[in-house]
């Protein structure tokens, strides 16, 4: 079992900057893929970014690749998210998954546990 939880969201300025992170627990809660997903009012889950176990092999959506970076530190079992140039359309809630597999998954469904999320709210 992993449990996970966001934290780093809020309001920010088109332009701006903000990081998420995501902490992991759990029995072998650093040895799983993870992966950021965000789902906007009225719009499905969209994948956004995935990092391999060792943290070497990433993902993105190409709506945001270049803008966003996911990475992890291994020792805290903590996720990040790194998302620079904020859009009014990145607006959504943002969450963390982990799955027991070892491949970069962008699918939702093939992520076994996932945070509760966390609001990102960018104004024009």
């Amino acid at each position: 079992q992993v449990q996970l939880a966001e934290f780093g969201g809020g309001l920010v300025q088109s332009g701006d900057s903000l990081t998420l992170s995501c902490a992991a627990s759990g029995r072998s809660s650093s040895s799983v893929t993870m992966g950021w997903f965000r789902q906007a009012p009225g719009k499905e889950r969209d994948f956004v970014a995935t990092i391999n176990w060792s943290g070497y092999n990433t993902r993105y959506a190409e709506s945001v690749k270049g803008r966003f970076t996911i990475s992890r530190d291994t020792a805290k079992n903590t996720v990040y998210l790194q998302m620079n140039s904020l859009k009014p359309e990145d607006t959504a809630v943002y969450y963390c998954a982990a799955a027991r597999g070892l491949n970069m998954y962008t699918e939702g469904e093939a992520y076994d546990y996932w945070g509760q999320g966390t609001q990102v709210t960018v104004s024009s």
